[in-house]
């Protein structure tokens, strides 16, 4: 028998139960895939961000490659809301994985609307992409600051009886404080995190290698900070926390389960490895059989502390 047939991979967020804890961070994620790997192998799928309106995306180059990662500046093109339903829903429906659709919007009520009229029959779980720029403050992201997470968040609870799980931006400086606030107004489960905001620039004609001018960076290359930051914020709140960062093998997602994460989201591995998520999958079952953890959930919080031995060295107390 394989490892994946005798570990109980399956993992609990908020009231939606996945089979594995590895699903696709949004916008790494399309429906050509199915000729490399198995969907109803995957915990959960994770749409690329739908808005409203239809958006073109921003201009090119829109990718450059850096070591340890990518800088993208894709700007969340999207066909619209009709389009998803009427195109993109039916082609996952021949699927038994949990679909989470990521939503984007300018304003609080935006986001409400739009989870309001994605709140349908095959749609298990939404997730608030509220790392965008947010036209009550100035453009800054919802996710930058504690209130206007907690105030999109109670506005997107009220629209939605579905799972809310709020994604956050690594670009603010408290995340914590931030998912505690998404708690308070009622998320399910927070993602940390997005992309880190980057530039680059191209040593031939001195201009930035973007079209945008600045990107986000994702990769290898962010693991140990949202590690870290995974790490805090499952400290400071009760819900569940999905890790999302430079995720490429088995041993990267045990790490972020040992942080505090309940589930991973797998995003630039999957260009580089088609199957990256079912190999991930594999990776874990026979990860615990190794070390006879009959529960891949076990894991969860499973980082162990130490207090320092030497006064001289609390400072260093990670827990403090």
């Amino acid at each position: 028998m394989s490892a994946a047939g005798t570990i109980d991979l399956s993992v609990r967020i908020g009231g939606l139960t996945l089979r594995n804890p590895v699903m696709p961070a949004s916008g790494t994620f399309a429906e050509g895939l199915e000729k490399v790997m198995d969907f109803n192998r995957l915990g959960a799928f994770v749409t690329k961000t739908i808005t409203r309106e239809l958006r073109a995306g921003n201009p090119l180059p829109r990718v450059v490659e850096r070591p340890g990662g990518l800088i993208n500046a894709i700007g969340i093109p999207s066909k619209g809301v009709t389009y998803f339903i009427e195109t993109t829903m039916p082609h996952y429906a021949a699927y038994d994985t949990p679909l989470v659709v990521s939503i984007s919007a300018p304003t609080a009520e935006g986001f409400a609307s739009l989870a309001a009229e994605l709140s349908i029959p095959g749609i298990a779980a939404i997730e608030a992409n509220i790392s965008c720029p947010n036209i009550e403050e100035d453009g800054k992201a919802f996710a930058m600051r504690a209130e206007s997470t907690e105030k999109v968040t109670r506005e997107l609870r009220r629209a939605t009886k579905l799972p809310l799980w709020v994604k956050l931006t690594p670009n603010t400086g408290d995340v914590p404080e931030v998912a505690r606030a998404a708690e308070a107004a009622g998320a399910d489960a927070v993602v940390v995190a997005n992309t880190i905001l980057s530039m680059a620039i191209d040593l031939k004609s001195f201009k930035p290698c973007l079209g945008n001018i600045m990107g986000g960076l994702s990769g290898p290359a962010i693991k140990p900070i949202v590690l870290r930051q995974v790490f805090q914020c499952a400290k400071a709140v009760t819900i569940p926390v999905i890790g999302c960062g430079g995720i490429a093998t088995a041993e990267d997602a045990v790490e972020y389960m040992l942080a505090g994460a309940s589930a991973v989201q797998v995003g630039t591995a999957t260009f580089l490895q088609p199957a990256a998520m079912t190999t991930i999958i594999d990776g874990l079952a026979a990860f615990c059989l190794r070390r006879e953890i009959p529960r891949v959930a076990d894991l969860i919080r499973g980082v162990v502390i130490e207090e320092a031995d030497e006064p001289d060295l609390a400072w260093l107390d990670p827990v403090s």
